[in-house]
């Protein structure tokens, strides 16, 4: 997998597994969760992905706007990480000292006053809109209907199950994060009685001088009669590790779930609250449990020309479940890991279907045997063709390998969305022998494929209909359905803009030309290059029927934006980021999911924040520009285009 693909399963794996959390029924642990979070940011920092906080919508409830942005936290995995952000924070004019408060493990929800009177209660949702649950919130405990305080604002806290509730009524559930999730979003409002309201902010709605500091806001929290977040105060980033390290320890006799420690400077800033990921607090999340255990065998799963080795490991229990199977990654992994068979190795889940091995277990921690070298297969189970070992990948180089052209089948069918052909049928007709490459779908008859099994007459209409419905295609899009190895639309679209935007242009590309794009290199071109000249004759046979049509490039005057790209982080005030990126592309832009020397604009609404992505943009001299300003350069550029017509 190269690490664009990566990049996308993170992507998606990332946005499902959102989207099942803020509809209340998480898959995986929050541990498991953060392992993919900080993978992503590892690999692409400036994914839009990690600016993207819950679902955008969820059912059954009336939808009611936060006072308080609900965005997500920086994240620190280790000491080393919270070191260089308290440093950093320490740095900053006005700075404080350090509240550090438990990070509760359940469901974000904002209560919202009006002259000291709750009005409504509103789920995370989107970081923006939420679910209003007021009726449920009123039977939570901890949730005040009336204050002594003639209050009007937002306050901030988590909803939760405390394990003793947990372990008398709701054991069918995972854990209580899940039993909380399910019962705060029940209609009739069943079992919300059983849950509890835990606070950790309240902001004044307009008055940034309600609040002196952050300790004076706990203890208004308290004289209100809320139930709050344990929190405590230090002056040194070493002093919370170890109160960490503490706090870890003890953790599973606490009365309530918690996934680490929230530290915020404890001088107030009502700007920093309202941003989408502040920058004067962090999560400084407990390190991921990891089980030690001993690698017993090597099994090799084969998708297409890709061979990815599985570790059979000895039984062990890892974050509430047995685990007998876990990732290798590569044959590069096994080696610089010195792995053998008998080796003892740590594991951790790492929120795949499968967990991963780490690499060597510390010495003496589990008995030993015999080890044994893992030794590499040579030959394609279904060719017989001799692998090709390129350290990130083992693969079967044979153009005519039989899993090859199969999975090319069912990438081609599944880029171009042909709707009724699944995968059973793609088997049945490559195993049959009539199809066995992407042409000849488009010789397919009625008569001959109702003969399948549970096709039919009617069904095999519907499917040929679909096969055979014209579609233009971009080149991108064309070439990614052809299954060249590691060479999905992101890369091609990369290829495409930097000119090799045609079919005749791309087969006369040489690999050093292709390499010199950003984000290509020679590996990827090579696979390009070499990739198109194999398939020559087949994208003849393809285009041949003239169903299937490459689109031309635009013309100058239609790419009025040709030659620049940009990059969108935060919220926009008119339009979705997803609309304003097609846009941009429509005048022939380029839109890069991160800050590179060569991006022409950052578009952000906080542009003097001191983001990441806004400081690199600084450093590498790219200009950052507001909405505002990105709509004016767009609306110039359509009037060109309109002039020209």
């Amino acid at each position: 997998m190269t690490g664009q693909e990566r990049i996308g399963a993170l992507e998606r794996l990332i946005t499902a597994y959102q989207t099942s959390y803020y509809n209340g029924e998480a898959e995986i642990s929050d541990e498991e969760f953060d392992l993919l979070w900080d993978e992503l940011k590892t690999l692409d920092p400036a994914n839009p992905v990690l600016v993207r906080v819950g679902a955008d919508d969820t059912d059954g409830f009336p939808k009611a706007r936060h006072l308080i942005p609900m965005g997500s936290q920086e994240k620190a995995a280790n000491p080393r990480e919270f070191t260089a952000w308290a440093e950093g924070l320490r740095a900053n004019p006005g700075f404080g000292g350090f509240l550090v408060q438990y990070k509760l493990d359940g469901a974000s929800l904002e209560l919202q006053y009006e002259g000291g009177r709750l009005r409504r209660a509103v789920t995370r949702g989107n970081g923006t809109v939420g679910d209003e649950i007021t009726p449920n919130a009123r039977r939570m405990r901890g949730v005040q209907g009336a204050l002594t305080a003639d209050f009007s604002g937002g306050v901030r806290g988590e909803v939760v199950m405390f394990k003793t509730v947990w372990r008398e009524k709701y054991r069918d559930k995972a854990n209580c994060r899940n039993a909380a999730n399910g019962l705060m979003r029940r209609k009739d409002g069943r079992g919300s009685e059983d849950l509890a309201f835990i606070t950790y902010d309240v902001s004044a709605a307009g008055d940034p001088e309600f609040f002196k500091n952050e300790p004076e806001k706990i203890r208004w929290l308290r004289d209100q009669g809320f139930l709050v977040a344990e929190s405590k105060e230090f002056n040194d980033a070493a002093s919370i590790i170890a109160y960490r390290e503490e706090v870890a320890k003890n953790r599973s006799g606490l009365p309530v779930d918690i996934d680490g420690l929230v530290v915020k400077d404890k001088t107030t800033d009502p700007a920093d609250l309202r941003r989408t990921r502040p920058e004067r607090q962090i999560a400084f999340k407990f390190e991921l449990e990891t089980a030690f255990t001993i690698l017993r065998d090597v099994e090799w799963s084969e998708s297409g020309a890709t061979y990815t080795p599985i570790g059979v490991i000895d039984p062990v229990r890892l974050s509430g479940t047995t685990v007998q199977r876990a990732n290798l990654n590569n044959p590069d992994m096994i080696r610089a890991m010195a792995l053998r068979i008998g080796s003892a190795v740590s594991v951790v889940k790492r929120g795949e279907i499968i967990p991963k091995i780490e690499g060597l277990a510390p010495p003496g921690v589990l008995e030993t045997g015999e080890l044994q070298d893992i030794v590499l297969p040579r030959i394609c189970t279904s060719c017989a063709s001799a692998l090709k070992d390129e350290g990130t990948r083992l693969l079967c180089p044979n153009p005519g390998c039989p899993k090859r052209l199969h999975h090319r089948l069912e990438k081609w069918a599944g880029v171009l969305d042909i709707r009724e052909m699944g995968e059973k049928i793609i088997r049945q007709l490559f195993d049959s022998g009539r199809v066995k490459a992407v042409s000849d779908l488009y010789t397919l008859r009625v008569e001959e494929l109702a003969d399948y099994e549970r096709m039919g007459e009617q069904s095999a209409a519907k499917l040929i209909r679909h096969i055979r419905t014209p579609r233009v295609l971009p080149l991108q899009v064309f070439v990614a359905g052809l299954d060249l190895e590691g060479v999905g639309e992101l890369i091609m679209e990369r290829v495409v803009h930097a000119g090799w935007n045609t079919l005749d242009k791309l087969f006369a590309a040489g690999v050093e030309e292709l390499a010199k794009i950003h984000g290509i290199g020679k590996v990827t071109a090579e696979t390009i290059t070499a990739g198109m000249k194999e398939l020559a004759a087949e994208i003849q046979k393809i285009l041949a029927p003239g169903i299937i049509s490459i689109a031309p490039p635009p013309r100058d005057e239609e790419q009025p934006l040709g030659g620049l790209s940009f990059c969108f982080t935060g919220e926009l005030r008119t339009m979705k980021r997803a609309a304003a990126e097609e846009q941009v592309k429509a005048l022939g832009a380029l839109v890069k999911s991160s800050v590179v020397k060569d991006l022409s604009y950052l578009v952000t609404n906080d542009t003097e924040s001191g983001s990441a992505k806004n400081k690199k943009a600084r450093d590498l001299g790219i200009p950052v520009i507001d909405e505002d300003t990105f709509l004016g350069i767009v609306k110039s550029k359509e009037k060109t285009i309109v002039q020209n017509i």
